[in-house]
């Protein structure tokens, strides 16, 4: 079986990568991608469901539906494919037929969207931060009541702690890890030997970040011809700004029941000056530096350095065609990163047997050597630290170490921000961080205008 698995998933990391050349971003599927998604959006409201590419129904069989994101590069979405397949053929009465949603939040809205009209999937990919939200909806099971054998409760245990947590609310789990992830410092160790750094010392501080960041910064004729950094600020802005304020010994923007954001604290107002200055110096570009180009612009050598998820890992790997190094972020009173990604989630409103078979699917694809092969393939925390001792992974680990950063950065790991209502409290630091980095507003009144917005938000769930 692991030799079949390992086959499936290499072909189609080989199929993904061909289609989407660079593979950068958010999706990679192009027309292909719209397709399949509007074909599945109609069979869904005319009460059918979607098979997976290259997968027939077949007469008898439960057919669950699974929507899921695509946040980065590599092609994940057709390893999704490969394993819903798989699993179909190892369990031919179950067939997953997986629904591509688009990003993150796209995935959210439709997901929502498809709960209150009825439409209820089986389970889903999403937001670990999404958590709260589904809760207030009262959409999703708890995994606790699922597990009735010491074997699933031994397994319900076995994820990183730092995932869980975004998956628990009190001692109730209700995600389940699946794609996750920290942020890491990307380096091009060409650009620093050519700026007289050395190649193998990436910064571990602010300080040394914005010296170094100045000294790769390449400027001719007037334009710059390589930034010495970039970090993005749209998309995920939110989750870049929690890491400046994570390593102010481990202030946070949240509290641990997603009912109150600290948004105007002095320290989430020092982390945003620290982040602006690298722009104001030129060492990143002004304005907004983009989610889904940053990795082109890196691979692309338009940048030296860049933060961005572990999840394009695989990705960059493949593609730069340069000597690269991946470290955990740059400290200023502690090191520290947000977790992030997708979890697993099983909803309400569909009939035991289907939450059943859902929980036996979840199980199947978080197998210790599944879960291997999906962090070798993307770049992912393979969220199980039993995970790291199949030969597989050792052997990966061996070739290419710097898989192991994102894991061992968990130690240092916080949760992200979440909370009630996630999508416009996300969005009133979201664009507060827009309007700074656009010189549209000054930090502290643009960060208090955020604070209020999410306190008139917030105040229904106290």
């Amino acid at each position: 079986m692991k030799k079949i698995m390992s086959v499936l998933l290499a072909g189609a990391m080989i199929a993904s990568l061909t289609a989407c050349g660079g593979g950068s971003s958010g999706g990679g599927g192009g027309a292909n991608q719209a397709a399949k998604e509007t074909q599945a959006a109609e069979q869904k409201a005319e009460g059918q469901q979607a098979p997976a590419e290259g997968q027939a129904a077949t007469d008898g069989a439960l057919e669950l539906t699974m929507y899921f994101p695509v946040s980065v590069g590599g092609g994940p979405d057709a390893l999704i494919d490969a394993l819903c397949k798989q699993y179909h053929e190892e369990n031919p009465n179950v067939i997953v037929n997986p629904v591509y949603a688009g990003s993150y939040a796209d995935t959210r809205t439709k997901v929502q969207a498809a709960i209150k009209a009825g439409n209820i999937p089986d389970m889903a990919i999403l937001f670990s931060i999404d958590l709260y939200s589904l809760l207030a909806m009262d959409a999703v099971i708890d995994i606790n009541s699922m597990c009735v054998t010491p074997e699933e409760q031994e397994w319900l245990n076995g994820f990183y702690d730092g995932f869980m947590m975004n998956s628990r609310s009190g001692d109730i789990t209700y995600g389940i890890p699946w794609q996750r992830s920290t942020i890491v410092l990307y380096y091009n160790k060409e650009a620093m030997a050519a700026a007289g750094l050395d190649p193998e010392s990436p910064p571990t501080t602010w300080d040394e970040m914005k010296e170094m960041a100045k000294k790769m910064t390449i400027v001719e004729n007037g334009q710059t011809t390589q930034y010495g950094i970039e970090i993005p600020s749209d998309g995920y802005a939110y989750w870049m700004l929690q890491t400046f304020c994570v390593q102010q010994n481990g202030f946070n923007l949240m509290n641990e029941t997603g009912t109150e954001t600290y948004y105007n604290d002095p320290r989430t107002a020092e982390g945003m000056r620290y982040w602006k200055s690298l722009a104001e110096d030129g060492s990143m570009p002004e304005g907004i530096v983009a989610w889904a180009t940053t990795p082109s612009d890196f691979i692309e050598g338009k940048t030296a350095m860049m933060y961005h998820t572990t999840g394009n890992l695989t990705s960059v790997k493949n593609n730069a065609k340069f000597d690269f190094g991946v470290a955990m972020l740059p400290a200023k009173d502690s090191p520290g990163s947000p977790t992030g990604g997708g979890n697993f989630y099983i909803f309400k409103g569909i009939s035991e047997e289907r939450q059943k078979a859902a929980f036996e699917f979840i199980k199947w694809m978080t197998d210790d050597e599944r879960v291997a092969q999906w962090s070798i393939d993307t770049g992912y925390v393979a969220t199980r630290p039993t995970a790291y001792e199949t030969e597989r992974m050792k052997a990966y680990a061996e070739e290419f170490p710097y898989c192991l950063v994102a894991r061992d950065q968990l130690e240092y790991g916080y949760a992200e921000l979440s909370t009630y209502n996630q999508a416009e409290v996300q969005k009133a630091i979201d664009d507060a961080i827009s309007y700074v980095m656009t010189n549209q507003q000054e930090i502290e009144p643009a960060l208090e205008t955020a604070q209020q917005t999410a306190e008139g938000i917030l105040q229904a769930y106290r």
